[in-house]
């Protein structure tokens, strides 16, 4: 077997490398790193360096040489994003959002398309390409808006969840937006002929066996991967569902996104869904990056010279197009000025999907590709342009104090106030039936398959995954939460894990109220020392209960041993904060000890 030459990795190392420049140097300056990738995709294309290699030999190293095979590498970055956006969904947060979803949202896409489309066809397009630009220059960008609302804190504003409300509508458009392309590519017959219409067959047969098997056969096979408690096999059984459920769309005839996003729709309602989402969250980013720096490399920067005054007439043109159609609608919807203005420059810029559209149409022959690359730019600089308006929104607007709303990733129908628990063992049962016999929301979270199927079963809110890793809770609610439990059992090796979670989640969120379990009092002392409102040491408890029933046992009255055990824990909760009991003095030097 031949070695493989050290230049052959050329082009990965150079997207590595660009990640690792690109991503910390961006998120210092508060700007996304889609934008560095889109950037470093031009300098590293043949626009670029490559425009210099024959001058310069040293900028031939640097320059990509297989552009098209990371252009078809980057297309699972959409794969992914579609199958994450999946995920997000689920009909009840449809339906809590129905009003901005399907009345805002669907007449930004029809209104904007329309115009752009109308546009487009009076200036000689045909009826099919001026129909697929419509549709491919009404849609904003989710993958770069949505960060920006998080790093903001404006998720949770009237503004920040209408514009979640809008993308979301977008992003569900997208699907039959790319079924459309590819039958009217396909077919070339008129608009509902009886071709046209029996060539949905095999789309609606393909998305019938997603569906089904997501139904019957998805969340048994989630289970048994889970049951082996192996993070290598749950992460290939993710991967294999993406993959495959793309794969399957495809061999239809429909976009591998497509089917990657029924798949996460399937997922949504399942209790393995933040897991996945965590597994899945790091190969997104990474291949979306590698997508916008497919899409750099792609570029035809020789155009903004060429045909400047169209170029930049077509980018601020639908611009301030979007900006007056999202500010008239958000007015209409009931929203303020200010929330308006913001939503209306969030959403004025053209997405990630036009991409995907454009080269969609440009393949199928339905969009002439001088028009489309140089709408393509048009897109890209736009999107360049978004932290400026996102900047601009919100200084016009002002940081407004958050709404009430529904955390785009909190748990479906998660009212804010919610009680996470960490294991759902023993303990946390009892807690959990505790907390209902006062009326008080909880989810949980728990490592054991099996557990977690017996609870969703029993209709709890169980989730399925590792609250130890970083972002896991967030995903759980951890943001809108009144309380976090850790009923985790904290022997061995699972004492240093709750130790660190306390830590964690203290960090992120210096109010809320932390409880835990301890194991002995030693414990609960590190767990003071990190910051939880209260911690209940087992041996303790157990200590407490047996002198009770001793006492009782012995003729003792009930009363006044029930109000003696109450005194005496209430005195070594306060020993334990003030760290002055007898664990706290056990660790103090003796006199003239060396230590």
């Amino acid at each position: 077997m031949a070695q493989p030459a050290p230049g052959d990795f050329k082009d990965v190392i150079l997207f590595l490398a660009t990640a690792g420049v690109v991503v910390p140097l961006f998120r210092r300056l508060r700007i996304s790193p889609i934008l560095g990738f889109i950037v470093a995709g031009v300098l590293l294309g043949p626009s670029g360096l490559g425009a210099l290699s024959a001058h310069a030999p040293w900028a031939a190293e640097l320059t990509i040489d297989s552009p098209k095979e990371l252009a078809q590498l980057g297309e699972l970055g959409v794969v992914f994003l579609m199958f994450m956006i999946g995920l997000e969904l689920s009909w009840a947060r449809l339906w809590l959002m129905r009003r901005y979803v399907f009345g805002l949202g669907a007449l930004q896409v029809l209104g904007c398309g329309l115009i752009v489309a109308l546009t487009a066809h009076l200036l000689g397009a045909t009826v099919a390409a001026s129909a697929a630009i419509g549709a491919a220059m009404a849609l904003s960008s989710t993958a770069l808006v949505m960060p920006i609302l998080t790093e903001n804190r404006r998720q949770h504003v009237q503004a920040g969840r209408v514009t979640f409300a809008v993308l979301l509508f977008q992003d569900l458009a997208v699907a039959p937006i790319l079924i459309t392309l590819a039958i009217m590519g396909r077919d070339q017959e008129p608009a509902l002929s009886p071709d046209i219409l029996t060539s949905f067959a095999p789309a609606v047969l393909a998305v019938a066996a997603l569906v089904g098997f997501g139904r019957f056969l998805l969340r048994p096979m989630m289970r048994s991967v889970a049951r082996a408690r192996s993070d290598e096999l749950f992460m290939a059984a993710c991967l294999l569902v993406v993959i495959g459920s793309g794969l399957l769309a495809a061999f239809a005839g429909l976009s591998m996104a497509l089917g990657a996003f029924v798949a996460g729709l399937l997922l949504a309602e399942t209790e393995f869904r933040h897991e996945v989402e965590q597994v899945i969250e790091p190969f997104k980013g990474l291949l979306l990056g590698l997508f916008f720096l497919a899409v750099g490399i792609g570029l035809d920067v020789g155009l903004i010279l060429e045909q400047p005054l169209q170029i930049v007439g077509v980018t601020f043109g639908l611009m301030v197009l979007n900006t007056a159609l999202i500010f008239g609608l958000g007015r209409a919807f009931g929203l303020n000025g200010k929330a308006a203005i913001e939503t209306a420059l969030l959403l004025a810029a053209s997405g990630e999907f036009a991409f995907v559209i454009l080269a969609s149409a440009m393949n199928l022959g339905i969009v002439p590709q001088g028009l489309g690359q140089s709408l393509l730019v048009s897109a890209t600089l736009s999107m360049m342009c978004i932290p400026l308006l996102a900047a601009l929104g919100l200084r016009i607007a002002g940081r407004a104090a958050s709404g009430v709303g529904e955390a785009p990733n909190a748990p479906v129908g998660a009212p804010e106030g919610r009680i996470l628990l960490v294991g759902f063992g023993r303990v946390g049962r009892l807690v959990g039936e505790m907390l209902d016999r006062h009326g008080l929301p909880w989810s949980a979270v728990d490592q054991d398959a099996s557990v977690v199927t017996r609870g969703r079963k029993s209709g709890r809110s169980l989730y399925f995954g590792d609250a130890s890793r970083p972002g896991f809770l967030e995903r759980c609610g951890l943001e809108t939460a009144r309380a976090l439990v850790i009923t985790a059992d904290a022997e061995g090796g699972e004492a240093g894990a709750v130790e660190s979670l306390v830590a964690s989640v203290r960090e992120r969120r210096p109010d809320i109220a932390i409880f835990a379990r301890a194991r002995d009092s030693q414990q609960a002392l590190r767990l003071y020392d990190l910051g939880v409102t209260d911690a209940v040491p087992e041996t303790v408890e157990a200590s407490l209960q047996l002198s009770e029933a001793v006492l009782v046992g012995v003729g003792a009255p009930v009363g006044a041993v029930i109000a003696s055990i109450h005194e005496r824990r209430d005195e070594f909760r306060r020993e334990l904060n003030r760290g002055d009991g007898f664990m706290a003095k056990a660790r103090r030097p003796a006199p003239g000890s060396t230590q």
